[in-house]
């Protein structure tokens, strides 16, 4: 910074002699003006009949001696104010790179208000500027004890160490200023005064900035493996039943057949094959769950005895299902549960997918295959291998005709759906020939086929267009009759049987649906199905609000603790917490 001054002092000491020189070839006499500590003299001017030469662009002008004696003032007041300028900002600049020292040598709740040691920041309170404070403390100490150790000051090297464990220790988890003990403020009053002595002894900028690069690269590669783990871990809550809903199923179905068989049975199945009511199918082994899409779509119906639900679940729980709707019956709609293990005709020499799950390669890729000894590294086929894609509960929705044969039209619910308007217009609606009803998924680049298929397959790039529009999988109306004439169950089988190396696409039921369904899916308004609650935290209210059905699509369900707190709210107003069975297995809100 003395250089720098020096300097400075030697450039106007140039500037100031030329103008002296320039003044003297002009005879010019001027009273003493002081700029520092430098004296100017105005020099005798020479006068020639009340006017004075100057030379402008080559050219002798005339003006007044006046006139001359103000501008040349003008000239030499701008320098003195030029180098007054420079040596102030010389001066702020060694005030401010000692003032973060200076701060932290005293630290208060002024101190302790600015973000940083090391920059200037706004004055703005903010309720977590001591947190953000003492984690920059943090940083700056981690640096230099990497430094103080490679030049063997020992002494210092501890001394840091013991701050950073105290400031480890007073931020704990505190996430806000008002988490923090009140000892918090002597700790960082403390780590800024051991920082000052670690910069006066140790602080070199480029060490500094090679230092910082490998924390950042450092926090980089942390990051990539927390979200992997991540990734895995809620793959695997997605995977998961609460033990509340388990606890709920187990008491039903215990309950259940603890009934005389003539009490096994529900009212008004002369509805379940009548085709001028408006029947639901509901696949599911989740009770609570579809309790939440019958009571929803009932509350909502304007004529609830025209309504007829299909459930269809697992042996498992089969008894508590049945158990369930005994206990709570859907007002004056018809219900009946099914076993899919009763469809006998649904077997592996009929179905691919049964097929290809007993195959040695299908059960070496679920069960034994690639058993990843870490969190992160196991984290990319877990959604692959979640045991929905084993249950045929998920697969029955290519055999809807043969399910209920004597049906013209179904309208199919996904469990993880709420339905909160009147849905008795979907039937009214004309799928000009096509045999799926669906809202369209698809945004300017996303939810297109080739997110879902690989087009590097000459059977995917030969029969689809990359850029086809998706559809969504959880509210859709059939029309079986169309079905049955388009043979939709062939060609899903005929697909199914090709991808049994899963060339074609990874498991699931959405891209086989693409395949199966293509060119033959009549689009619906985007208000009578909105997605993206289970995982999307920026669904619009408004556009909740106006939904006829809302979809928890993702892997943030709303029986999950993982669920998103703001959207859980529409689902559980469906469910009544002071059931006795409810109650009884600790469910709560």
């Amino acid at each position: 910074m003395a250089r720098a001054g020096a300097a400075v002092s030697l450039a106007a000491l140039c500037v100031l002699l030329l103008a002296a020189a320039a003044d003297a070839a002009a005879g010019a006499r001027e009273d003493p003006i002081y700029s520092g500590e430098l004296v100017w003299s105005r020099q005798p001017e020479l006068k020639l009949q009340n006017f004075s030469l100057d030379r402008e662009d080559g050219f002798q002008l005339l003006s007044r001696p006046a006139d001359v004696t103000r501008r040349k003032l003008g000239e030499r007041t701008g320098v003195r104010k030029k180098m007054e300028v420079v040596q102030q900002d010389d001066e702020a600049l060694v005030k401010l790179e000692n003032a973060g020292i200076e701060r932290s040598k005293a630290v208060d709740s002024a101190v302790l208000g600015k973000y940083s040691l090391w920059r200037r920041e706004n004055d703005n309170e903010k309720a977590d500027s001591n947190v953000r404070l003492m984690r920059d403390q943090m940083i700056m100490a981690r640096i230099y004890t990497v430094l103080a150790k490679s030049r063997d000051k020992l002494d210092l090297y501890q001394e840091l160490l013991s701050r950073i464990k105290e400031s480890q220790r007073s931020l704990g988890e505190a996430t806000a200023d008002a988490e923090l003990p009140k000892s918090a403020s002597e700790r960082a009053k403390a780590m800024g005064q051991v920082l000052s002595k670690a910069r006066d002894q140790l602080y070199d900028c480029k060490a500094i900035t090679q230092r910082l690069r490998a924390m950042l690269q450092s926090a980089d590669e942390q990051v990539r493996s927390l979200k992997k783990q991540s990734t895995f871990l809620s793959q695997l809550a997605a995977k998961t039943i609460p033990n509340g809903i388990h606890c709920l199923s187990m008491r039903l179905t215990i309950d259940y057949y603890l009934l005389p068989p003539e009490k096994r049975k529900f009212p008004k199945s002369e509805n379940l094959e009548d085709p001028d009511l408006y029947h639901y199918a509901l696949f599911s082994d989740n009770v609570l769950a579809a309790s939440v899409v019958v009571n929803s779509t009932i509350v909502n119906a304007k004529e609830p005895e025209k309504h007829v639900f299909h459930l269809v679940t697992d042996k498992l729980n089969f008894g508590a299902m049945n158990m369930w709707f005994l206990l709570n019956p859907p007002g004056d709609a018809a219900i009946h549960v099914e076993n899919v293990d009763d469809f006998k005709w649904l077997n592996s020499s009929y179905c691919p997918v049964l097929k290809q799950l007993e195959s040695a390669a299908m059960k070496e890729y679920y069960f034994k295959a690639d058993r990843q000894k870490t969190l992160s590294a196991g984290s990319s086929n877990l959604k692959y291998r979640n045991p929905k894609y084993l249950s045929m509960l998920n697969h029955l929705r290519f055999y809807l005709p043969q399910v209920y044969p004597k049906l013209n039209k179904i309208l199919f619910l996904d469990d993880d759906i709420v339905v909160q308007r009147d849905l008795t217009g979907l039937w009214e609606v004309d799928l000009n020939g096509n045999v799926n009803g669906a809202v369209e998924t698809c945004g300017e680049s996303f939810h297109r086929f080739d997110k879902y298929l690989n087009f590097s397959n000459p059977n995917i790039a030969q029969n689809f267009d990359a850029n086809a529009c998706g559809w969504a999988y959880g509210m859709n109306m059939f029309d079986l009759e169309e079905w049955k004439k388009k043979d939709i169950t062939g060609i899903y089988h005929r697909w199914q049987t090709m991808n049994e190396n899963r060339l074609l696409w990874k498991l699931g039921t959405l891209p086989p649906g693409l395949m199966t369904f293509y060119k033959l899916t009549h689009p619906l308004d985007k208000s009578w199905h909105v997605l993206g609650l289970g995982y999307n935290p920026t669904v619009e209210h408004s556009e909740i609000h106006s939904a006829a059905v809302i979809h928890y699509n993702g892997n943030m369900k709303p029986w999950l603790e993982i669920a998103m707190t703001k959207y859980r709210p529409y689902w559980t107003k469906y469910i009544n917490y002071e059931h006795s069975y409810v109650h009884g297995c600790k469910i709560s809100q």
